[in-house]
């Protein structure tokens, strides 16, 4: 499998080539050619048939000109990680990112909630052309000075920010422990300003609360530990006298499939699909379960919001299709496309799309999204005032 996906991250960089010049002319800016040539190459495979050559002479010619007119200091560094962006960005594909060494080695700590640096406890996602917080981490500044899911980033200490990707956005909102970040959302048709106070971040992936007989499992994002930490709340349910699990995947922008796995393998027994994907090359790939499925006969809700996607929307599905479960909410995202993640030199990283998602009766998830059995909002005026009508409506099922 991992020969095939980096064979899929060859073609993926030959495509890109062609729109090559445009991305990355500013980047452009010095060193020998026969450097560039040796940088790029491990990404692009050139003797694979493709339906337009590469033309490495018109390329060659930008740099050449740039390199005898340009008036300004150079710097290669630069100009090579701008031109691997280029490649990724190309192709017009929000999922399939190009991260340097520091990129990636935060990338790799947010999947799993290691949030080294102080911050202000928002989690968000790129919905159209903004980015909206899809959820404020409890205990935490955000939260206790008022964001809501929902927000609008605009700017952050008066840069705006509203057109930018959100790992630039983290980066802004991540400082030193005590430091003030002025964060200016917009909501509705309001702007609003919050100095928040940054913090050092506990983020767990899930945690349970209780209700009478009713455990309340809030899910966060799929971490390679969630499934465990799910089984173990599971446990304790028989104890505890619960009868009926409300599964809360609300503004949760997914995570690992095998945690999505896990999670689902606590409710479907026997010998079923629980998860498939289908490659570019045409492959179908299929996740059974494992482990013992101790929630089989337990009567389960899962809410779900437009900002629950990707394994989110994979578990929801999958309990749908099986019938294991009432699907209460609003239409979720629609992100069901398959991100790989290829080590590079350097320290470097490369996620991209290697396949689509489908739910086990081969419904499409991509664009699409999952329809709730029951659909219930939940409006700007309701989370202002504490309420939500999408956990009352699960609550008397």
């Amino acid at each position: 499998m991992k020969n095939t996906e980096k064979s899929k991250q060859v073609s993926l960089g030959t495509t890109a080539v062609l729109s090559f010049v445009t991305l990355i002319v500013g980047a452009f800016i010095g060193a020998n050619w026969n450097n560039l040539y040796l940088q790029f190459s491990p990404y692009i495979n050139l003797n694979q048939k493709v339906s337009t050559p590469v033309k490495w002479e018109e390329l060659n010619e930008v740099y050449s000109q740039i390199s005898a007119n340009y008036d300004g200091s150079i710097d290669k560094a630069a100009m090579i990680e701008g031109a691997k962006k280029g490649l990724t960005a190309s192709l017009g594909d929000p999922y399939t990112v190009y991260f340097d060494a520091k990129e990636a080695v935060d990338f790799k700590s947010s999947l799993n909630g290691e949030i080294k640096e102080a911050g202000v406890g928002i989690e968000m996602m790129k919905q159209g052309d903004y980015v909206v917080v899809t959820r404020t981490l409890p205990d935490n500044p955000a939260r206790k000075a008022g964001v809501h899911a929902g927000d609008v980033i605009f700017a952050i200490n008066d840069e705006e920010v509203w057109d930018k990707d959100t790992d630039i956005i983290a980066s802004k909102l991540r400082g030193k422990s005590g430091e003030k970040v002025k964060l200016t959302v917009a909501r509705e048709k309001q702007k609003l300003d919050f100095e928040l106070v940054r913090e050092k971040i506990n983020n767990v992936s899930a945690d349970v609360t209780y209700q009478d007989k009713t455990a309340i499992i809030s899910v966060y994002r799929f971490s390679e530990d969630t499934g465990t930490l799910v089984e173990s709340f599971a446990k304790d349910f028989k104890k505890k006298g619960v009868n009926k699990v409300i599964l809360d995947l609300r503004n949760n922008g997914g995570g690992f499939v095998k945690a999505a796995r896990d999670l689902l393998s606590l409710w479907l027994d026997g010998d079923k699909i629980l998860i498939q994907k289908s490659t570019t090359s045409g492959q179908t790939i299929t996740y059974a379960k494992r482990g013992e499925a101790v929630l089989k006969d337990t009567k389960t809700i899962v809410l779900v919001n437009n900002a629950t996607a990707s394994a989110s929307e994979i578990v929801a599905g999958a309990l749908k299709d099986y019938k294991k479960a009432t699907i209460v909410g609003t239409k979720t995202y629609g992100k069901g496309v398959v991100q790989t993640m290829l080590e590079l030199s350097g320290g470097a990283l490369l996620k991209v799309t290697t396949a689509h998602w489908y739910t086990p009766d081969n419904q499409t998830i991509n664009k699409t999204g999952i329809s709730p059995d029951i659909e219930v909002e939940r409006t700007y005026n309701d989370i202002n005032s504490g309420k939500d009508p999408q956990l009352d409506k699960a609550k008397t099922l």
